[in-house]
């Protein structure tokens, strides 16, 4: 179980989590902490659709519409 955990923990805080909502992806490459954060952010903005999700995933969706993976990673939080 204490394994489970911190695996679980050391996801969480890799860079490796997107932020995508009706408009696309709006954010990649950030820690889960992050993407929380944007996320309330850009919900208070009046965004919709928004959801948490990897970047791997990020990457399958959007393979229409590439990602600059290096850009979005600014994204103030």
């Amino acid at each position: 179980m204490c394994h489970l955990l911190l695996n679980m923990t050391s996801d969480l805080e890799s860079k490796k989590w997107s932020v995508i909502s009706e408009r696309g992806c709006e954010a990649a490459s950030m820690t889960h902490e992050e993407v929380r954060r944007l996320v309330h952010r850009l919900g208070a903005e009046g965004h919709h659709g928004l959801c948490i999700i990897s970047d791997d995933a990020a990457r399958r969706l959007t393979e229409d519409a590439p990602v600059d993976f290096q850009a979005t990673s600014k994204t103030p939080v």
